[in-house]
């Protein structure tokens, strides 16, 4: 049974963004880094890249697959965890402390409105 947690706002692709002041820390799922198995790889964006809603953001690679992170709004990047490039495997250990992938400066907070409560995503993944 995958952790989803109260507090934070989930997308229909398996990221989660937890909103503090006008930016968001996002991350995958730990329902998501489950299906995925072993992480080996994890791609992190460049600081001060402006993303849409959508738009890829990053790529993780597990033995099992290739898999690209998309940011559930849209904003500026003002922080990665570049522990990441050495430590991917912090995504499969702690997808909601360690395994964090990018800070976005939030541009529309309403986008926030399309995303899942965690009651809600946790019905969206079956659980």
């Amino acid at each position: 049974m995958s952790e989803v947690r109260d507090g934070l706002l989930y997308s229909e692709e398996h990221e989660w963004i937890k909103v503090e002041g006008d930016s968001g820390k996002v991350g995958i799922t730990d329902h998501a880094q489950k299906e995925m198995n072993d992480i080996l790889y994890a791609e992190v964006p460049m600081v001060g890249k402006k993303v849409k809603k959508g738009e890829t953001i990053g790529a993780i690679e597990s033995v099992k697959t290739v898999a690209d992170v998309y940011s559930p709004v849209s904003g500026e990047i003002v922080e990665i965890n570049s522990e990441l490039e050495d430590s991917p495997q912090f995504i499969n250990e702690s997808p909601y402390e360690k395994g964090w992938f990018v800070v976005i400066r939030l541009e529309d907070e309403d986008e926030l409105e399309e995303l899942m409560d965690a009651e809600d995503y946790a019905d969206f993944i079956g659980e």
